[in-house]
């Protein structure tokens, strides 16, 4: 067998520039518990396009290859797997170390394209504990976008015991991006009623076409906390906030809440802003459960995934699907908020 295959490596800080491809890059021999995937598609996150822009706040190695999210096709296995055989269609854990429970330190040193080598290959070796089985109702694409987005939204919604999403409750999600999309997706198939942002005319008709209830122009409603607050039942407010903004817009997520609620903290897409903080007694005042989230096990993944098969949910996916070696192009698009949906690569 060919040990080789491309593979694309990423400098930190680097810019576009510290992309680059090796069309010769070695596969690691087949271990006892591993498995050889043929790569067929991989979507980009936020951080993996942070990353070369110097603009996440982790630390990553020079040389290591890019992303967590991938979808493939097992091509061989070692003599102990026992998860999986050849040609299982699989996902890629975008934190391989962490399979249940809650996560630690130790767990975390081992997330994709960050610490240890991504996906962004043809071909790959990993870990059976590294990989999940994909959704049969996905294609490739589809199921590329699983790894950190879909598993994120279904650990806000359904990760904390005592405070899972019921039917007939309320979610707040901002803007739409991977998370938020995903979230909105599975808080609809649970039935709940969800309210959204947006700065876009046409992103909030795209909203309501996927069933979204309450669809707010934050451009228009600076105040949307205390508006969403308004629209749920009772003016409680509601049981959940996906948060994504981070400090631009955690302010406004308090006041949306409910009494002991749950904001879950994904992300910091808005910056820093000096003018719009929160602190003790603004969470205290809410008496509400304030979250951080870093994606979930994989025993959540393959909980989503079969949701996912359960609810027929189609995963968001961008118009433009970029090809291997297309890589610089769609990290440009994806830093440039080019996108509606998951950015993906496909893989030939």
């Amino acid at each position: 067998m060919d040990r080789r295959t491309a593979q694309w490596t990423v400098t930190p800080n680097g810019g576009w520039e510290g992309l680059h491809c090796n069309n010769e890059a070695s596969i690691s021999e087949i271990g006892p518990e591993y498995c050889l995937i043929q790569i067929q598609a991989v979507s980009l996150n936020y951080r993996d396009v942070a990353i070369p822009m110097g603009a996440y706040p982790m630390t990553s190695h020079a040389g290591i290859v890019p992303c967590s999210d991938a979808a493939g096709i097992i091509i061989a296995i070692g003599k102990s797997t026992t998860r999986f055989q050849v040609g299982d269609r699989v996902c890629t854990a975008f934190n391989p170390a962490h399979q249940s429970g809650l996560t630690s330190p130790e767990k975390r040193k081992y997330s994709l394209g960050n610490v240890a080598d991504g996906v962004l290959r043809k071909r790959a070796v990993f870990h059976e504990t590294a990989l999940v089985k994909a959704p049969h109702t996905l294609t490739s694409i589809e199921a590329s976008t699983l790894s950190c987005a879909a598993v994120t939204a279904w650990n806000c919604l359904f990760g904390l015991k005592g405070r899972t999403l019921a039917p007939g409750e309320w979610v707040l999600t901002q803007g739409t991006g991977g998370v938020s999309l995903f979230a909105i997706q599975i808080a609809l198939a649970a039935g709940a009623t969800v309210v959204a942002t947006t700065s876009s005319k046409d992103k909030m008709a795209k909203l309501k076409d996927m069933g979204v209830q309450h669809v707010i122009d934050y451009t228009e409603e600076s105040n949307w906390g205390e508006y969403a607050k308004k629209l749920s039942p009772g003016g409680e407010g509601v049981h959940h906030v996906i948060e994504v903004g981070g400090e631009t817009t955690m302010s406004e997520s308090l006041k949306a809440v409910r009494m002991e609620g749950v904001i879950s903290l994904v992300g910091f897409l808005g910056g820093a802003d000096s003018e719009r903080k929160c602190g003790f007694v603004d969470c205290l005042r809410t008496l509400a459960i304030v979250r951080g989230i870093t994606v979930g096990p994989t025993e959540q993944f393959e909980m989503c995934n079969a949701y996912i098969d359960k609810f027929g949910i189609k995963p968001v996916v961008d118009d433009a699907v970029f090809g291997f070696d297309q890589a610089r192009e769609a990290f440009q698009y994806l830093w440039n908020k080019r996108n509606y949906g998951k950015a993906v690569v496909q893989i030939d």
